[in-house]
């Protein structure tokens, strides 16, 4: 990584930092580091559709194209060509960034089993990766899992989605609690929690007439 763009990137300067990538990968076209560093860039400015046809050229220019395996993955996940990521991500060595881009690839083709395995063999878990986790289990029904897993959670890391979550799996058994996961929820985010009272609002009503 060149530090001297990065700063510039983090200085808020990321058209400087972009073309002055661009250039050095016009003065140098088989520089591997390069093409990751601007595909990242592009990646965090919403042109996931950009670095994907970057890396794709690049292919073909860098020694080691598998060096471009993982960043060209995380492209297709973001434009939603799903097959073409696991693809992908199956011709590396896991690793822990690996494995949690698996889980969500897996996740998001319905092979939530397959996403689960994934999941589990992570061994640094952070947050993000509870939060994948708790996303899994519930998907597979399991919301006492489920309900653990989000627990895990520093409460100062919780999102208005945690909190909406933990008051599905709980809804069916600690209806009290449930409601006061819901009120965090909505305090956090209204925006958020509507959206999300919309979508799960036909399982809920299930849940509660299975208590009755």
């Amino acid at each position: 990584m060149d530090k001297k763009i990065a700063k510039l990137y983090d200085a808020g300067k990321a058209d400087r930092a972009i073309h002055l990538l661009v250039q050095k990968i016009d003065q140098n076209p088989h520089k591997v580091e390069n093409y990751l560093q601007l595909s990242t860039y592009l990646i965090e400015q919403g042109s996931s559709d950009q670095a994907q046809q970057l890396l794709e050229k690049a292919l073909g220019l860098v020694k080691k194209p598998e060096d471009l395996y993982y960043d060209l993955a995380v492209c297709y996940y973001m434009q939603g060509n799903f097959e073409k990521s696991a693809a992908l991500l199956n011709k590396i060595k896991n690793d822990d960034l690996t494995l949690y881009q698996k889980a969500l690839v897996y996740l998001k083709l319905g092979q939530n089993q397959k996403a689960l395995a994934y999941a589990l063999s992570i061994k640094q878990l952070d947050s993000k990766v509870l939060e994948l986790m708790g996303d899994i289990w519930l998907s597979l029904g399991s919301f006492k899992e489920a309900e653990e897993t989000f627990l895990k959670i520093p409460e100062d890391k919780r999102s208005a989605k945690i909190y909406f979550l933990l008051g599905v799996t709980t809804f069916s058994s600690k209806r009290e609690m449930a409601k006061q996961y819901f009120t965090k929820s909505k305090l956090l985010d209204k925006k958020y929690y509507e959206k999300a009272k919309s979508q799960y609002n036909d399982l809920l009503k299930l849940i509660s007439n299975k208590g009755k």
